[in-house]
């Protein structure tokens, strides 16, 4: 029998952890709740929520409501969502991370600055375009705010104005580095400033599960296929154990895997829940 084990570190971050206890709090008083969006991205916590009365809806569903209680999740909205809200007498279960929400902030009050030739200055947000938190950022600023994905991206700013970059909270430090020196770089008038806003909780995970990886023979990483964060921390295990393998669920599991192997490892994303990453040891320890 293979030895087993599942990443201390993995599973919720407290921003997740929150939202759920506030969902799950109002579902044993009421028996229905709204959420706006999925409230995490993983199908799987999803889905349990779901049949204890939690209804995810979209935005344009938001609109339609009144006279209800609607849960914002750990994402962040933009301010016209709380505009919606109060016109329809909807009452907010507001489960906003408080990292997010101090960035937010930030943001907002970075937008009203006036640069070096007395305008407003560029507002870029390094982050992953449509993302839910990337959209409450942008929020901030009247849709102004620049997203950029990549290195390439930087292509699009007007380099020529004053440039004020952020990062959503849950992408990698290093492409953030990258960034910022490619601007450096190419910037050569006008004001630069750059500001970490990467969450600590989530980027500590990735030496920790680089470590992980390193001491398993096969890695299992559990995550939602819709989680940023999930897709980054499942590059840097593959970065160092190319036996590693991504899965949303025990069901999609190829027992071919395991032929030899005596160390497997069983991680995953700030978004993935602790009670999957045990149905996956036990469904291996059936199997093998």
């Amino acid at each position: 029998m293979p030895q087993i084990e599942i990443d201390k570190d993995s599973g919720f971050c407290n921003g997740v952890v929150t939202a759920i206890r506030k969902a799950e709090e109002e579902l044993e008083k009421s028996g229905h709740l709204y959420c706006l969006g999925d409230i995490v991205h993983n199908s799987n916590e999803v889905d349990r929520l779901c049949t204890n009365g939690l209804q995810t809806i979209t935005h344009r569903d938001l609109a339609l409501l009144h006279d209800v209680k609607v849960l914002l999740r750990a994402h962040g909205e933009p301010p016209e969502t709380y505009r919606i809200a109060s016109e329809n007498r909807i009452e907010i279960i507001d489960a906003t991370c408080p990292v997010v929400l101090q960035l937010q902030k930030r943001i907002k009050s970075a937008y009203t600055q006036r640069g070096s030739e007395g305008e407003k200055p560029l507002i870029v947000i390094y982050g992953k375009n449509g993302h839910a938190e990337v959209n409450g950022l942008v929020g901030q600023t009247d849709g102004e705010a620049v997203v950029i994905q990549s290195i390439e991206d930087i292509d699009k700013l007007d380099l020529s104005r004053d440039i004020l970059l952020y990062s959503q909270t849950t992408k990698s430090l290093e492409g953030f580095r990258q960034v910022v020196e490619e601007i450096r770089r190419r910037k050569v008038s006008g004001k630069f400033e750059f500001y970490d806003t990467i969450c600590r909780q989530v980027a500590n995970r990735i030496p920790k599960i680089r470590e992980f990886a390193v001491a398993h023979e096969v890695v299992l990483f559990v995550c939602g296929k819709k989680s940023s964060n999930g897709k980054v921390l499942f590059q840097q295990c593959l970065n160092v154990n190319p036996k590693s393998y991504f899965i949303s669920n025990e069901k999609e599991i190829d027992p071919a895997w395991f032929e030899g192997v005596e160390r497997i490892g069983i991680c995953g994303a700030t978004s993935t829940p602790r009670w999957l990453m045990n149905n996956v040891k036990t469904y291996l320890e059936n199997i093998l």
